[in-house]
């Protein structure tokens, strides 16, 4: 038998048959995609929320699509649960309108992640995001929108949200205008709030401190840090308190920024587009806390406090004067448990009652006579990733359908009663004028406390605890009450270099604490930090010089 290069015919002849045969299956099961169905790849969106849910989901059953996958990360206080619930919530609105409309479509949130450390979210997804691997929903504060815009990773939603100009509206404009980037809008406002300084009532007492017109002082800039100082040390001397003043950990955002503003500094400068370094403010803040922890005042590893085992718990029994929290911590004291209770030992959560019993709140003091008081927000925003909806069928061809849908998402998850909710049990201010309503409205607050309202098993499953333990009148009196620190509010700059220079803020607000370096050196330190990194050095316009014969208190 003739042989080809010592193969026979009838071998070659197996052979290539074989071959044929294997590039079908790999053609079958590795490209074919079945039939190609010509649907539209995308809708005009028109602004009515009904119209455009079916017919994006017309477009997507015409292109053989009948199930949406998405997922959504969020991070922050454990009552916040709403900003990923938020997403679950307008999923299942969404399912309703194509079910009541015979379209067999849906989607199905397949991951709700949501973590204490927020920041910490918000690293993961910078890390993820470039290799697809980032959530289709990110909730998270307005500050990284520069960063995650410019980069890309986040979606251009000014286009679609132009067609919703009634929704828009309705947002109050300070906090619409922070989800901006270059004039372009990236995410849809989801809450804000206001950072009281927090005063418990017995300790005050203890120390002989009077409240009596304190928050209209404070406002008018009469009661200033000195005082806190003052009082503070009166308070652990006396031993009416353990420490003087407790604050966060961990980060000099957003909580102690406010020492910028209070002392007249200021962080950007809007028509350089360049973060601003201010010598003086920063000086003064740091030396504030080198002071207090120098005289024990105020811990000197307070940067590394875990939140629930000693920040909390040291608030709430008592065994401080002052702490510089959030409004959203009202209602945190009320569903953790960081209260021990004295009659019997055992840890529990404050009641909504205790928690008016035991604190006083006012405005973050000037930082000096002359100086006004502030707060701070940090609005946070419903975003879309940029590759949201990749992990579905056909992501390439359908690109534009599935952008449309996660917008219509967030759109739903902006509804008043989701808003007033999230803003209830978590004791944020609300970003909508008609969750503002709602809130005010009795007959529908008695109706959320029993969950007698219009939400999914699911959702109603997961917050039906926190609903019991915070939809209370006192805590909507205390909404109520919070709302006009808003007129004072500072918020930080949209900046995407502002993280990296609130984490050298953050370093020399610990070694101060620790007396590791002098408020003068921590100074130098960050000018040295800033000019050591040349994107940041670019970025930023060092002003004023550290004050000479500056005393404090």
């Amino acid at each position: 038998m003739r042989k080809v290069r010592g193969i026979s015919k009838t071998a070659l002849g197996i052979i290539v048959i074989f071959l044929i045969i294997l590039a079908g299956v790999i053609y079958y099961f590795g490209f074919y995609r079945g039939p190609q169905v010509a649907g539209p790849k995308e809708v005009e969106l028109t602004g009515d929320f009904e119209k455009d849910v079916v017919e994006v989901g017309k477009a997507l059953l015409a292109n053989g699509i009948n199930e949406v996958k998405f997922s959504v990360w969020s991070g922050g206080d454990p009552n916040s649960v709403m900003r990923v619930l938020g997403i679950v919530e307008a999923a299942h609105r969404i399912n309703k309108i194509w079910e009541e409309h015979n379209l067999g479509i849906r989607i199905v949130i397949t991951e709700t992640r949501y973590d204490r450390n927020a920041h910490a979210v918000y690293e993961e997804y910078l890390s993820k995001q470039p290799i697809g691997q980032a959530p289709d929903f990110f909730v998270n504060s307005y500050v990284y929108i520069a960063e995650l815009a410019s980069e890309g990773y986040i979606l251009d939603i000014t286009d679609y949200a132009n067609k919703y100009q009634d929704l828009l509206n309705d947002f109050y404009p300070a906090v619409l205008e922070v989800m901006k980037w270059k004039g372009r809008l990236y995410g849809l406002p989801q809450d804000t709030e206001a950072r009281p300084l927090y005063m418990r009532k017995d300790v005050a007492q203890c120390a002989g401190l009077d409240f009596s017109d304190l928050a209209t002082k404070v406002k008018n800039g009469e009661f200033t840090w000195s005082d806190v100082y003052q009082w503070a040390k009166k308070a652990v001397e006396s031993g009416c308190a353990e420490w003087g003043v407790i604050h966060r950990k961990g980060s000099a955002h957003p909580d102690l920024i406010q020492f910028i503003y209070a002392f007249g500094g200021k962080l950007y400068d809007e028509e350089k587009d360049k973060l601003v370094f201010d010598k003086e403010a920063v000086y003064k803040w740091l030396y504030v806390e080198w002071k207090m922890a120098r005289d024990g005042l105020i811990p000197e590893n307070m940067m590394e406090w875990d939140w629930g085992q000693q920040i909390h718990p040291t608030v709430v029994n008592g065994k401080t004067l002052f702490f510089i929290g959030g409004v959203w911590h009202w209602t945190e004291w009320q569903t953790r448990e960081y209260y021990t209770d004295p009659q019997t030992g055992e840890t529990r959560g404050l009641t909504a009652e205790e928690v008016k019993e035991f604190f006083y709140y006012t405005l973050f003091p000037a930082g000096e006579k002359g100086k006004s008081p502030v707060t701070l927000s940090q609005p946070f925003a419903w975003m879309i990733n940029s590759r949201a909806g990749e992990k579905n069928p056909r992501y390439d061809e359908l690109k534009e359908l599935y952008h449309e849908l996660a917008f219509l998402v967030i759109v739903k998850a902006s509804d008043p009663d989701i808003n007033a909710i999230h803003s209830i049990i978590s004791s944020h201010l609300p970003v909508r004028k008609a969750a503002v309503n709602l809130i005010k409205d009795e007959t529908w607050l008695q109706k959320l406390k029993n969950l007698e309202i219009d939400l999914s098993d699911e959702v109603k499953e997961q917050i039906k605890d926190i609903v019991e333990a915070t939809v209370n009148p006192i805590n909507t009196a205390f909404l109520a009450d919070a709302e006009y620190m808003l007129e004072y509010t500072k918020i930080p700059p949209k900046h995407p270099l502002y993280p990296k220079l609130v984490d050298i803020f953050k370093d020399a607000v610990d070694k101060v604490l620790r007396g590791e370096m002098t408020p003068e050196e921590a100074v130098n330190y960050i000018v040295s930090k800033i000019n050591a990194d040349v994107d940041l050095r670019d970025s930023t316009e060092i002003i004023g010089e550290i004050p000479t014969g500056w005393s404090f208190p």
